[in-house]
């Protein structure tokens, strides 16, 4: 990948992901503040709150954090089977995501009876709760897993890695000048 493309796709990695962890902080300031306050209203409009946040936020940035992450792996040296960091980061990624978009179906559902509720279910709105502080406390964690390994680079190469980095090695001189001729 040219330096210049890599340095935008590097860019937008790094935006969409910060970006993604600071909807899921959003979004747990939001579950917070429903957990902490008692009137009905209050409780119907963060469950409604949350579900637009998540799909209208979370969601995307999750999806274009993936994207990128992927493009950036591919187009530069550290391929996406050449190390271990990179390969844990991008199933943790993939992980992260899954959930969330199982878990969207959760909000959609409690959005879905915020919506149409009166004040006296909201025991039944409040229970939702307790779920979607252990969802995205539990996600910033392993987003902020796959922050630190991709900031650090632990070492460590895959059986891959070794076999393409030992192929390089032993590349003749006349292949090396074939391959960067």
């Amino acid at each position: 990948m040219p330096p210049g493309l890599r340095k935008f796709a590097l860019t937008a990695h790094i935006t969409f992901s910060v970006g993604w962890i600071g909807a899921v902080v959003g979004f747990l300031a939001l579950v917070i503040a429903a957990m902490t306050r008692e009137d009905a209203q209050t409780l119907r409009a963060v469950w409604i709150a949350m579900e637009l946040t998540g799909w209208f936020a979370i969601v995307p940035l999750a999806l274009a954090s993936l994207l990128t992450g992927l493009v950036m792996s591919l187009g530069t040296r550290w391929g996406l089977f050449r190390h271990y960091w990179v390969l844990v980061s991008f199933t943790l990624t993939i992980l992260a995501t899954l959930v969330l978009l199982s878990n969207m179906q959760t909000v959609s559902f409690f959005a879905g009876l915020a919506a149409e509720t009166n004040s006296a279910d909201v025991d039944e709105l409040r229970s939702g709760l307790w779920g979607e502080l252990l969802h995205a406390g539990a996600g910033l964690l392993v987003l902020i897993v796959v922050q630190v390994l991709n900031v650090y680079k632990p070492r460590g190469l895959t059986p891959y890695g070794w076999r393409k980095q030992h192929e390089q090695r032993t590349a003749s001189p006349s292949e090396d000048a074939a391959i960067n001729g």
